[in-house]
Formats: C-alpha cells, sequence, structure tokens
C-alpha cells in the first residue's frame, strides 16, 4: 500500500539533477562563494545560512511595504538583499565543500523557503505605493508558474535551470536594490520617452513579460524534449 502523500520518504534518492546556471555573474559568483564557504566559522552551517537568507528577504519586503509611509526605508533594500544572497548562495556551497550534502532535504527546504520569500518580497511591493498592487500579484504570479515549471522539469528532465538569457537571482537582486535606491527620490520614470509613470510599475511590467516569455519558451523546449524521448507508438524513427 502507498502511504499518504507527505507522510514518508522513499528509501532511494530521487534528487539527481544537473544545475544550469548561465548568468552574466555565475562564474564570478561561484569563485566568491567557494572562497567564503572556505572561510566561515565551522559553526555556522548551511541551516543557519538559508535561515538567514529567508529572513532578510522577509525585511526587504518589509522596508518595500515601509515605502507607503517614507520611501526611505528604501535604503533597507539592498541591505537585506545582500544579506539574503549571502544566505540563500551560500547555504548549497558550504554544505558541498563541508561534504555535508542533504540532496533530497536541501532541494526541498531551499524551494519551499524561496516561495515563501518571493511571496513576502511580491506582497511588500505590492503594499509599497511603488507600483500597481495588481502588478506585485500578476509578478508572485509568474513567478510560481515559472517556479512550478523549473520544478517539474527537474524532475522529468533531469535539468534544473537557474538563469534565463544570462539573467539569474543574483542579477535581479541587483537590477531591485538599484531600483529601490532611485526609488527614493525619483519614483517615477519616462517610459519609452512617451509617458511618465512610476519606476516599478515600468520595471514590473518588463518583469513580467520576461517571465511570461521565460515560462513559455521553457515549457516549449522540455516538452519537445520529453516529446522526443517518448514518441507516440509508431512514430520514432
Amino acid at each position: 500500500m502507498s502511504a499518504i502523500a507527505g507522510t514518508s520518504v522513499a528509501p532511494h534518492s530521487s534528487a539527481s539533477h544537473v544545475r544550469e546556471h548561465g548568468s552574466v555573474l555565475a562564474d564570478v559568483e561561484k569563485r566568491l562563494l567557494i572562497w567564503l564557504a572556505h572561510r566561515l566559522p565551522r559553526w555556522v552551517n548551511s541551516d543557519h545560512l538559508t535561515v538567514l537568507g529567508a529572513l532578510a528577504m522577509v525585511g526587504g519586503g518589509a522596508s518595500f511595504a515601509a515605502a507607503t509611509l517614507d520611501r526611505r526605508w528604501l535604503a533597507l533594500v539592498p541591505v537585506m538583499l545582500a544579506l539574503n544572497w549571502f544566505g540563500d548562495s551560500l547555504d548549497g556551497t558550504v554544505a558541498r565543500v563541508r561534504g555535508h550534502q542533504r540532496p533530497r532535504y536541501g532541494y526541498y527546504v531551499d524551494h519551499v523557503v524561496d516561495l515563501v520569500n518571493a511571496t513576502a518580497l511580491f506582497l511588500g511591493l505590492a503594499y509599497s505605493g511603488l507600483m500597481q498592487p495588481v502588478l506585485g500579484l500578476g509578478l508572485l504570479l509568474g513567478y510560481v508558474l515559472l517556479a512550478a515549471e523549473a520544478f517539474l522539469a527537474t524532475h522529468a528532465v533531469g535539468i534544473f535551470r537557474i538563469s534565463f538569457s544570462g539573467i539569474g537571482p543574483t542579477e535581479l537582486r541587483i537590477l531591485l536594490a538599484t531600483g529601490a535606491l532611485v526609488a527614493i527620490d525619483k519614483p517615477h520614470a519616462s517610459a519609452f520617452g512617451l509617458v511618465s509613470m512610476q519606476l516599478f510599475d515600468l520595471g514590473g511590467g518588463i518583469a513580467l513579460i520576461g517571465m511570461v516569455v521565460a515560462f513559455a519558451v521553457s515549457s516549449f523546449r522540455n516538452g519537445q524534449a520529453l516529446y522526443r524521448a517518448e514518441p507516440l507508438p509508431g512514430t520514432r524513427r
């Protein structure tokens, strides 16, 4: 008899997959993370770093939400994103450097935390007054769709793609931090020289379009690869 979902763990590992990370900063970031991992105090482990990254992202969302009262709160956003990068990016590297990998636990917890982080961030943006609330919720929906497709592809194709067209989490953090600092004094921008609109409405709209394109391209590419691997009877050449 099969166990109820979530009440047991299969005795074999099903978390083996290839991580594909082709962002602009990926190589530099990898070397920096390995350098940091070797110098981190031994009492700091990957779980500590995961918690730090999660708390920092919640702090980032709260900083955006506080901007509705005073935009100077946005100065905290880059600090919170830097702490999030440190915790979220370094936890897996520390586990690998120390030989403490827990593939299924790490994969599951890391991405559950990512979903919570994204919810905190985009709800903070939706409440910040810096963008239309519906756009903030649209970005959250777009992220969840992308995450779900990536998780399915990891299981079905065996490849976990971390970036798209040279843009990964670190690049997005940098863009978000830069936008937050600019928005303290200049919350509005000119959209293609035609109309003035809120800076984060413009950036969020572009990001949402990018999410839709990334979802469509990844879904088509992975579906095509799986169809070639498992064609209908009589169609194999």
